[in-house]
């Protein structure tokens, strides 16, 4: 028998939780075998504070007592799940009592694609849906966030009147989950539109044209959520670390945007779309030199442990200005590169912009086709056989976002 029971033992009187505790124990005793299944333990397994008052502590204390191995609990097996497991008290997770540790992360491709077909199987999908393909493209999905991409999908089908469930109802719901809901109400000026599909068109020509950069799957000009725009990029494959090389090309096309509207519309008319882009490439900077060691003037040290709380104190001024001085370098490189990049490649971002205008929406391989590049399907044909070659640009696993809000 499986016993299940949720960390809800807490109430306003005293001593209850530890009622609670003993009972589904003793209940426990009387049904073995059973498994007891507590759900967010960090609610009452939290380290003690000597400064508690006694009945803040007695639940726990109540568990420690009957999860102590002295008593007979044979057939009785304890399972408990947390968020946050660096917060429980050390009695707790002591060998004898919760000494196995499991970690569960997001899935990875191979339990994506299981997970799907498990939703899938209930609801009717047409013939052209691969679902190996939308597993490589939703990238740090949940369990729950894939049971959304059905779900979404079977409403975007039913509202347009089909028997089943296609792959461009998947593609819409993927691309709703990750860049948000199209805002079709949005009025947009015609002086906007453009600056926006210069901007994403800048975003794209860099990720295109830079080596290390992910491939670009979208490119759009269709408000979504709170931007204007955005720029979607899906590896070839599964990521387990980045080089130094990928971390600089993530920068340079993080700078792309703001590079483009300077160079077509002049630094005086340059807007505040960017602000996302220069987080994105400012926090990457900070990693590479406090986190990562991949700074040759601050060194192989590690500072991103001392950013937090007694920063101040850890961290010398002197120390703290030669990292400040490396992030704002290793910024300033990538969009002198980003504005190298763009000033060569002027032409093509001409055209990349005006069918952004006109088109509103473009494909991976759509805009490798408007600036003269190979599509991507058959770029990576010889490095994959398992996908349909039409499907290869969606392959994925991480995303990467850059928009102009």
């Amino acid at each position: 028998m499986r016993l299940r029971c949720r960390s809800e033992f807490e109430e306003m009187y005293v001593g209850v939780g530890a009622r609670r505790v003993r009972d589904l124990f003793d209940s426990a005793k009387r049904k073995a075998p059973c498994i007891i299944f507590i759900d967010e333990i960090d609610a009452i397994g939290a380290t003690r504070n000597p400064k508690d008052q006694q009945y803040m502590r007695m639940t726990l204390n109540q568990l420690l007592a009957d999860m102590d191995g002295f008593n007979s609990s044979e057939g009785i097996v304890v399972i408990a799940a947390t968020n946050f497991p660096e917060v429980l008290d050390k009695a707790l997770t002591r060998p004898g009592r919760f000494d196995r540790h499991v970690v569960v992360p997001n899935p990875d491709v191979k339990g994506r694609s299981q997970i799907l077909s498990l939703h899938m199987n209930a609801v009717p999908k047409g013939p052209d849906v691969d679902i190996d393909i939308v597993a490589r493209g939703t990238p740090g999905f949940s369990g729950a966030d894939l049971a959304n991409v059905v779900n979404i999908a079977a409403i975007k089908a039913s509202q347009d009147n089909k028997n089943w469930i296609s792959m461009a109802d998947l593609e819409y719901a993927k691309d709703r989950i990750m860049m948000g809901a199209e805002r079709k109400s949005a009025v947009i000026t015609e002086a906007s539109r453009k600056l926006t599909a210069y901007h994403e068109g800048g975003h794209a020509l860099v990720a295109s044209f830079t080596e290390g950069a992910l491939p670009v799957h979208k490119a759009t000009v269709v408000p979504r959520g709170m931007t204007l725009g955005m720029v979607m990029q899906l590896p070839d494959q599964d990521e387990t670390s980045w080089s130094r090389k990928q971390m600089m090309a993530r920068m340079d096309v993080a700078m792309g945007g703001r590079v483009a509207e300077e160079l077509i519309f002049g630094a005086d008319n340059v807007t505040s779309g960017a602000s996302s882009d220069f987080e994105q490439a400012t926090n990457i900077a900070i990693r590479m030199v406090e986190k990562w060691g991949m700074s040759d003037r601050v060194g192989f040290v590690a500072h991103r442990h001392l950013t937090g709380r007694g920063a101040d104190a850890a961290i010398s001024e002197d120390t703290r200005k030669a990292i400040d001085a490396e992030v704002k370098r290793l910024t300033d490189q990538a969009y002198a590169r980003a504005l190298k990049l763009l000033k060569e490649k002027e032409k093509e971002l001409h055209v990349l912009a005006k069918e952004l205008i006109l088109k509103e929406t473009l494909t991976g391989d759509e805009v490798r086709a408007l600036i003269g590049l190979p599509p991507l399907a058959k770029q990576e044909a010889s490095a994959s056989t398992k996908a349909p070659l039409a499907h290869l640009a969606h392959l994925a696993s991480e995303t990467r976002v850059h928009s102009r809000s």
